[in-house]
């Protein structure tokens, strides 16, 4: 069984459609690379599947429990236990970081374990010490957001998400805020994720990055999927021009 099945997923913003019949599924270990223009879908697509926009139609499971599924053309949703559950197996990370500003870094990893899963302080402390070693950051365990650069304020968002032992791990865009030498730092980190056969989903633009390190890979336009496939299939032997443009045009850029 898939670890996470998106089945003719829809989605409008007023009379505007966003999504549009999106289907695919993401194995235990896979690491899917969404790509495509801005104004394409994918993050809406992310906040859909991590609860924070509603979809209207279609169906998202994650280890065969439905956060919705069809019901005669609308989504309908599970109650609210079940999708604090499915909650619980899911992580994302933000363009943005969306840290806790008045907690200190090892704050922001152990708010979740103690608040969510009803861990002990302890406990939770000694998970968000190695989680932040992992990421270069326990020596900045006592500092606040505001005292870090972007780069580390991203990897303490991404131990902040791996705190909660998530089954899928979501990046939305995580490169977007960061200058060049610290978007090297980030994927370096995502890279080594993979490489533990982390399950992930990643919206991206970076495109080096996505050839080198996703097992699969999904081009989105126009709120629709163009084309998926390996790496390779994509990238290097590509038939769709919409996707030859598109790759062109970063190409040249």
């Amino acid at each position: 069984m898939a670890v996470l099945e998106v089945s003719h997923v829809s989605k409008n913003f007023d009379k505007l459609m966003v999504l549009k019949d999106i289907s695919f599924q993401v194995e235990k270990g896979e690491v899917v690379a969404i790509i495509g223009p801005s104004g394409s879908g994918k993050s809406t697509l992310l906040r859909c599947i991590n609860q924070l926009e509603r979809a209207d139609g279609g169906s998202v499971s994650i280890h065969g429990e439905y956060i919705f599924r069809d019901e005669n053309g609308h989504a309908l949703y599970g109650d609210k236990k079940t999708l604090r559950k499915i909650r619980l197996k899911i992580g994302l990370v933000f363009q943005n970081f969306n840290l806790f500003p008045h907690m200190t870094v090892l704050q922001n990893v152990i708010e979740a374990p103690i608040r969510v899963l009803g861990q002990d302080k302890e406990s939770a402390t000694r998970l968000a010490i190695e989680l932040l070693k992992k990421m270069s950051m326990d020596t900045k365990k006592d500092a606040y957001p505001c005292e870090l650069s972007g780069g580390q304020q991203q990897r303490v968002s991404i131990a902040r998400a791996l705190a909660l032992n998530p089954e899928v791990l979501f990046f939305d865009e995580p490169t977007s805020a960061l200058d060049p030498e610290l978007t090297g730092e980030i994927l370096k980190v995502m890279k080594g994720l993979a490489e533990e056969k982390m399950t992930m989903v990643i919206v991206t633009h970076e495109m080096a990055f996505a050839k080198s390190v996703a097992s699969h890979v999904i081009f989105m336009d126009g709120g629709v999927i163009v084309e998926e496939g390996t790496p390779e299939e994509v990238f290097e032997n590509t038939q769709n021009e919409r996707t030859k443009r598109f790759l062109q045009r970063f190409q040249n850029e």
